[in-house]
């Protein structure tokens, strides 16, 4: 059994109800899990001891938020000295056909900079809820304008799966 942190950053609760479900994934395999939000920017040594450490964050523009962000940053050697898999979540799947496929496959420079300096064994995207109020006026007319549709667009089939995946690393022998 191993211990492992799950550290997220959320702006309309998506994403920390993905790391919860990942964290019932984990502990379901008999694994240790702790999900903890992401309020100010740890310092490398406040990040808490596991031993394994999945982190994740809602994308807005293009980046993870500032308190996820920093997080990386300031702890990036150490979390290179762990098993950590990251994960972003942002509304690809709410745009139509094209626009989706091209957003699934853009690289997003700062989140891409994060992975570099973290090189986690795995980092997923995964779509999440997007709604109305989520966006200003200006976002709002743009993303109509682009065809988005408005929902909770998460796979959590998906995201269960990527969970699975990641209790199966951390014990090969299975629960």
């Amino acid at each position: 059994m191993a211990s492992v942190r799950i550290l997220y950053a959320s702006e309309h609760h998506s994403t920390r109800e993905i790391a919860e479900r990942i964290g019932a994934r984990l502990t379901a395999h008999g694994h240790e899990a702790d999900v903890r939000a992401l309020r100010t920017a740890p310092d490398a040594q406040d990040l808490p001891p596991a031993d394994a450490l999945v982190m994740g964050s809602a994308v807005h523009d293009g980046a993870w938020l500032p308190v996820a962000e920093a997080a990386v940053r300031n702890g990036a050697e150490r979390l290179r000295g762990q098993p950590v898999w990251m994960f972003s979540v942002g509304m690809s799947a709410a745009l139509p056909g094209p626009l989706r496929r091209r957003a699934e496959r853009s690289v997003q420079p700062r989140i891409a900079a994060l992975v570099d300096l973290v090189r986690p064994r795995e980092h997923r995207r995964f779509s999440g809820v997007i709604r109305r109020e989520h966006l200003d006026r200006k976002g709002a007319v743009l993303f109509r304008l682009l065809g988005g549709r408005y929902g909770d667009h998460r796979d959590w089939a998906a995201i269960e799966e990527w969970a699975d995946g990641i209790a199966g690393q951390l014990d090969p022998s299975g629960p």
